[in-house]
């Protein structure tokens, strides 16, 4: 290729030359025809039977004995051969090995994992091209162009917390890929990717816009701005808020996917082909591999939208969701159970910040109601608490919605049965011999269990107690 090089256009094709470690089995040995290990990359990438494996083991020059042993490997890795993976799965996954920074020892089984990667992506982003309309990329209107980035910019006071939110993250994990691509530390940049869109992209900022770009455009009110009670009903947004949220959708599919292209050129081709734009700009684009690579540096309203502050006032919303989820589970409330949530704030700045994004709250903890308490506000009577921290407390009205007399017995039934192991546990540290022979890892031990049924006891208590008032109020 240098020779090529120099001979057709008198120019180096290259300058860098990147030496990867030596692909081993599994186990760490060196793959080998003699040993019977050897995976053929195209069998990991179109697929192979277990059938075909053993054939092409017997078919060859190794003894009987290794034939057998190699046999016997394939079956226990292999029981239903290699499933097909594809190329970008296996490329992904070699370089995702190169965090070691040593020989890789390669498994299949991470190679299929990544597999998984690639389809989720694929529907994810398939999912999410759902959201666009023909009419919001004519020629005329400009969206979705190669002004989104410019007209963000220009807008950016108007953009939503959640829209900063994921403009944040995206800045950020572009900054993190040009610093793993230019120090040649592509695991580091695969995991990267890798948290951005399942994490960041699908697993939060999907699930915030889902009701503004599908059950929105009617109000001319932003609700998200309104004081006291954000109901799930009033979750529609105004035409503003919905073309801000396509657009910055629309920036972060685009650049994630130049981002990706490198690492997996397939998938991300085939789905950047498929964005939606204008005829004019579509006419310009002949592929993602001549498209410029994303920087904070040629999408400008990236430089702005980085904000520590925005991702950790999300981070307050998405802790206080996880903590509604977890109340929702404890009490057997399905998802379609209407429940009304409450959430106490001490800091008054974080609370302020926090009503901006109550609907994102409602959204992801499937809320009928919210309301925001102050630490001056008194506790609603009929809630069962949580605690997120010290200065954040989630609570659901249960008023309605569950059986006390069932719930009384079933913690009376879990305190009778901690209270002998206490009792136990107790007896057993008050034994001297205990004390003078037990081993002080036991003795420690057995301290942790006592505080753990202790605790247990005391919270079915506190809890029964709640129970009983609920029931005495009218």
């Amino acid at each position: 290729m240098v020779m090529m090089g120099l001979q057709l256009t008198d120019t180096l094709p290259f300058t860098d030359v990147y030496l990867h470690a030596m692909v081993r089995d599994k186990d760490g040995r060196k793959m080998s025809k003699s040993l019977g290990n050897v995976i053929d990359p195209l069998e990991v990438i179109d697929g192979c039977p277990l059938e075909t494996l053993v054939e092409k083991l017997r078919g060859g020059n190794l003894k009987l004995s290794e034939v057998e042993r190699a046999v016997k490997a394939h079956s226990e890795d292999f029981p239903e051969g290699i499933p097909k993976c594809g190329t970008d799965a296996l490329r992904v996954g070699l370089l995702a090995y190169t965090v070691q920074g040593r020989d890789i020892n390669l498994d299949i089984k991470r190679v299929v994992g990544y597999r998984m990667f690639c389809n989720k992506l694929w529907n994810a982003v398939r999912f999410m091209l759902g959201v666009f309309k023909e009419t919001d990329f004519s020629d005329d209107d400009g969206a979705a162009t190669t002004t989104t980035a410019d007209a963000l910019k220009a807008k950016f006071h108007k953009l939503a917390f959640r829209d900063r939110f994921i403009l944040s993250r995206l800045a950020k994990t572009l900054d993190l890929m040009d610093a793993h691509l230019t120090n040649y530390a592509f695991g580091d940049a695969v995991r990267c990717l890798y948290e951005f869109f399942l994490n960041d992209l699908c697993d939060v900022y999907l699930e915030f816009v889902k009701p503004v770009v599908y059950g929105g455009g009617e109000n001319d009110d932003d609700d998200q701005e309104a004081e006291g009670a954000t109901t799930k009903k009033g979750s529609s947004s105004s035409r503003e808020a919905v073309t801000l949220a396509k657009m910055t959708l629309w920036l972060c599919l685009d650049a994630g996917l130049r981002a990706l292209h490198p690492l997996c050129p397939f998938v991300t081709e085939e789905l950047w082909q498929r964005l939606p734009r204008s005829k004019k700009v579509q006419a310009n684009l002949e592929s993602i591999m001549v498209a410029d690579y994303p920087t904070t540096s040629n999408i400008p309203v990236l430089l702005e939208a980085k904000s520590d502050d925005v991702e950790a006032q999300t981070a307050v919303v998405l802790a206080c969701a996880t903590a509604a989820r977890s109340l929702r589970a404890q009490y057997d409330l399905r998802p379609k159970v209407a429940a009304k949530f409450f959430v106490k704030i001490k800091d008054s700045k974080t609370a302020d910040r926090f009503q901006a994004q109550q609907q994102d709250f409602v959204t992801l903890a499937n809320a009928e109601t919210l309301t925001v308490l102050r630490e001056d506000d008194p506790d609603p009577d009929g809630c069962a608490i949580t605690i997120v921290d010290e200065a954040l407390t989630v609570l659901v009205d249960l008023k309605g919605l569950v059986d006390v007399d069932a719930e009384i017995t079933k913690l009376t039934k879990q305190i009778a049965d901690l209270q002998p192991l206490i009792a136990k546990l107790r007896a057993k540290q008050a034994d001297p011999t205990y004390l003078a022979k037990a081993p002080e890892k036991l003795r420690n031990a057995d301290a942790d269990k006592l505080a753990n049924y202790a605790e247990r006891r005391d919270t079915a208590q506190a809890a029964i107690a709640m129970w009983q008032n609920t029931r005495s109020q009218p």
